[in-house]
């Protein structure tokens, strides 16, 4: 309808409307609550407008705004009124008579079809589904749950509570173990009926705490937001109450019911034996408290936590008012275009309104972009690319699209703007760093050791004859550096003689005895080959010799090697290495190893304090991956960053990963590190943009997703 002129005969209300006394405002002015029963909606209102519809019966602008400044200190125009009035038409308070209302509800409710697919989509993403009107039975009821809002009853509830948290902490070791258990599927189908249970729990603490104050509860049910249900109660005539403290009651009721299980949920599981009613009494218990502190306390969305954070600041609508403030506070930071604030506020509340509005758009990012990820991954590859897209448009897209919208409107004055253009240059600046290939380093954790080492085992279980050279000590090629005896090995090579001594004595005294003189060339044949066997158990009693292969010095000898002490074959006793030449050793992934090539400069941090640094020089890049680990140290389960999981008593890396050997140049820094050491090195490779990776890594999901 057109705007109505101030001497023009104002719209009669609707007379189902009721009003309501409502809490005083935060400068201590009265407000009222304006009921419309039909739709079950309310509408707090202050006293100018309070006045405007106490006078509503003057049937004019004119006289109204008069009326009310000659009873009232109020001094209004009819501009306000008739601001009133578009409050009241815009919400369908008024009575709309003759053509002329009809031809506009007409047109208001064709306005309001969407189209198919628009009513899928909202559809989609929210609906409610009433499935009872509990009013009447929640009155029945009321008399037999009212003890439990005695004081004592609360009181008695903290004490479990407490005594059930130090049970826990009593018993912690069992209750981290059987939280591990319950990570299954049968664990999983326990909790969502844990978790029903307690919902249906949670509002009935609403209902039953808006029936006890006189409030009427016409429906609970079911919301799905993004298809997943949500139970809902509804309690909008909770507005009508005067005191905060009494809306507070109702908005945390379900957060007390909650609480309320949990706790005595706590105390028997602590108490209980094992059994099914134990294991009960745990579901309960950390499906309560996770489901209470994570999503019901949350003021991110409109759950229990937000109208409960509303309510104590007194200030409904509180992400609509805090996200006005944030994007006006947004648009003056970045162009200073000098529009009035949209509401004046204290300036403490309102710097703190502004961070709330940029916490709620970051947790929601983050959740939406999940719930995208989600729905992705819940249907097949076409429906779940459609909910994704759609999810990341209406929630993500659209709300940026929106205030893009509201610069263009402003953009013959945003041009204008000093300011505007220093954002700019900024927002220039940030994508240049972004986009220009200005990273040169490759970082990574590497172990410093040298080039040549041989480790010194045992050929088989043995035992220690002695220990000639001491660690430390530098030796030539060909030195003993432990020596060992096998009682197999020693076994073998003195049956072997004795084979090899009675064979021979059979060949020398052959031309005196028939019988060996017939034998004479198969004795010769058995004699070789016990000879060979001979030199084969020397071979091996040798190997139990450990000689140094190339000049160097004897490192990590066991402290608390003795003679006559026993080794196995996989116990490492020594090691010798070559102090002349060093590497440092490390692992890249494969978009890290694309970087860097056979020259490229480096430099290694020892994790030792007091060890100088090393500059390097990259020697070797595996082009295949690494299956397994052959050195522990760089693994997480022995302290380093490489993620690796044991299969089959192997070290394998978690991803693929690529071994990169660095030559260290200067040798004399690295004698001083004296042994094996592990730190942090980087490789000046091929330089990468900040966004590269992200780009990269976005590219190679939407190609691989992309394929049907």
């Amino acid at each position: 309808m057109s705007v109505t002129p101030a001497s023009t005969p104002l719209l009669p209300l609707r007379e189902e409307l009721t009003l309501h006394p409502g809490p005083a405002a935060a400068d201590g002015a009265p407000t009222w609550s304006l009921q419309d029963p039909v739709r079950n909606a309310f509408f707090r209102i202050d006293w100018p407008t309070f006045e405007i519809l106490s006078h509503w019966h003057l049937g004019t602008a004119e006289a109204i705004a008069e009326a009310v400044g000659a009873a009232t200190t109020l001094h209004l125009e009819s501009d306000e009124v008739l601001a009133v009035m578009r409050f009241l038409q815009e919400n369908q308070l008024c009575r709309v008579d003759g053509p002329g209302g009809t031809a506009w509800l007409v047109e208001r409710e064709k306005a309001t079809h969407s189209t198919v697919t628009q009513w899928l989509l909202h559809h989609y993403l929210f609906f409610r589904l009433p499935l009872v009107r509990p009013d009447a039975w929640l009155k029945r009821m009321l008399p037999k749950v009212e003890m439990f809002y005695g004081r004592g009853f609360f009181r008695l509830t903290g004490l479990v509570l407490l005594l059930g948290l130090v049970e826990v902490y009593r018993q912690w070791e069992t209750f981290s173990a059987t939280l591990v258990d319950t990570l299954s599927w049968k664990g999983a189908a326990g909790y969502a009926v844990a978790l029903v249970f307690v919902k249906i729990l949670h509002e009935l603490g609403h209902g039953f705490t808006a029936r006890r104050l006189g409030c009427r509860v016409p429906a609970m049910g079911l919301a799905f937001l993004v298809m997943w249900p949500v139970a809902y109660t509804d309690v909008n005539e909770a507005w009508k109450l005067t005191r905060r403290r009494d809306r507070l009651a109702v908005g945390a009721a379900g957060i007390v019911t909650e609480s309320v299980v949990a706790a005595w949920a706590t105390l028997a599981w602590a108490l209980l034996p094992d059994g099914t009613l134990r294991g009960v009494a745990f579901m309960l218990a950390t499906t309560t408290w996770i489901s209470t502190l994570a999503i019901n306390a949350s003021p991110f969305m409109r759950f229990d936590g937000y109208f409960l954070l509303s309510d104590w600041l007194d200030f409904p609508n509180l992400h609509s008012r805090a996200f006005a403030l944030a994007r006006w506070d947004m648009r003056e930071r970045l162009f200073a275009l000098g529009e009035p604030v949209p509401e004046h506020l204290p300036p403490a509340r309102q710097r703190s309104l502004i961070l709330f509005a940029w916490g709620v758009w970051i947790y929601r990012l983050t959740l939406f972009l999940g719930i995208a990820a989600m729905v992705y991954y819940m249907f097949f590859k076409a429906l779940g690319l459609f909910l994704f897209a759609v999810e990341i448009g209406w929630f993500v897209l659209k709300p940026l699209w929106n205030e893009i919208k509201e610069w263009r409107e402003r953009w013959p004055r945003i041009r204008q703007s000093p300011r505007a253009r220093r954002s700019a240059w900024i927002a220039a600046a940030i994508v240049l760093v972004g986009l220009v290939p200005w990273n040169f380093q490759v970082g990574s954790q590497g172990v410093l050791r040298t080039a040549r080492h041989y480790p010194l085992f045992a050929p088989g279980s043995a035992r220690v004859v002695s220990l000639p050279v001491p660690a430390g000590t530098r030796v030539a090629a060909g030195t003993p550096l432990v020596v060992l005896e096998s009682p197999d090995a020693e076994y073998r090579s003195r049956q072997s003689t004795q084979r090899v001594e009675r064979l021979g004595w059979q060949v020398d005294v052959a031309g005196f005895d028939d019988t060996l003189r017939a034998r004479q060339l198969i004795t010769q044949e058995e004699l070789a080959t016990a000879v060979s066997e001979q030199d084969g158990a020397e071979r091996e009693r040798g190997r139990y010799v450990l000689t140094a292969p190339f000049d160097g010095v004897l490192r990590d000898l066991q402290p608390d090697l003795r003679p006559g002490d026993w080794v196995s074959r996989i116990e490492p006793l020594a090691v010798l290495t070559d102090p002349g030449q060093w590497q440092v050793e490390t692992y890249l992934s494969e978009s890290e190893v694309a970087r860097i090539q056979v020259g490229d400069g480096g430099r290694f941090y020892p994790e030792t304090r007091g060890l100088p640094t090393l500059g390097l020089r990259v020697a070797s890049v595996d082009r295949d991956a690494t299956r397994a680990l052959s050195d522990p140290i760089l693994a997480n389960s022995h302290g380093g960053e490489l993620i690796v999981r044991e299969r089959k008593g192997q070290l394998v890396p978690d991803h693929a990963v690529y071994r990169v050997v660095l030559r260290v140049e200067d040798a004399a820094g690295a004698r001083e590190a004296d042994k094996v050491q592990r730190g942090h090195l980087v490789i000046y490779g091929t330089p990468k943009t900040l966004l590269g990776d992200f780009l990269r890594t976005a590219l190679a999901v939407l190609v691989r997703e992309s394929g049907w």
